[in-house]
């Protein structure tokens, strides 16, 4: 059986994007023993493993050791992830979000129940393909947005099959891996 990056086991690939859109909505893809993309992740809360959180902030210029004093500990799911059962991470490809300092590799957490709003970076399902972008506008007049300047806006149609927002992204998490 295949892992994907965060350890999970997936026994196979959804024929497309739309049905992993349509697995995820239903709930079915985050299922025990189900099937998942390789690039949508349930937001799994089971392990804990809290780091330690130093008090003294980390200076960009000269470094201070002047304050070696741990302020407490910190656990990545509880503070990336507020609503766990309407929580996923997706993968990015592609270049359109570079601008908002989302690139390929990143890995999204996404929120189905917060409320999109005018500026809040979104996935969408767009024709059967998830994209994330900056939404734009009010009701009635959406557009999704990139962040670079070769790709054009994505007008908004009523919702439906065509397009709709899948969630709101809450987090970007990026590993500097520096060849290790």
């Amino acid at each position: 059986m295949k892992k994907d990056v965060l350890g999970a086991a997936y026994p196979h690939r959804p024929a497309s994007v739309s049905e992993t859109v349509s697995e995820a909505a239903s709930g079915e893809a985050f299922d025990e023993g189900a099937g998942q993309s390789p690039n949508v992740y349930p937001a799994c809360c089971k392990t804990c493993r809290k780091l330690p959180v130093l008090a003294s902030s980390v200076h960009a210029g000269f470094p201070s050791p002047a304050e070696d004093y741990v302020e407490g500990s910190l656990d990545l799911n509880e503070h990336l992830i507020r609503h766990p059962a309407a929580t996923f991470i997706v993968r990015v490809e592609g270049e359109s979000m570079r601008g908002a300092g989302i690139f390929p590799g990143d890995l999204l957490v996404v929120d189905r129940s917060v409320e999109p709003r005018d500026g809040h970076v979104v996935i969408a399902a767009v024709e059967g393909e998830l994209t994330v972008k900056r939404l734009k506008g009010r009701a009635g007049q959406w557009s999704l947005i990139a962040e670079h300047p070769d790709f054009p806006p994505i007008r908004l149609n009523g919702g439906g099959e065509a397009s709709s927002i899948w969630g709101v992204v809450t987090s970007s998490v990026r590993r500097l891996d520096h060849g290790l």
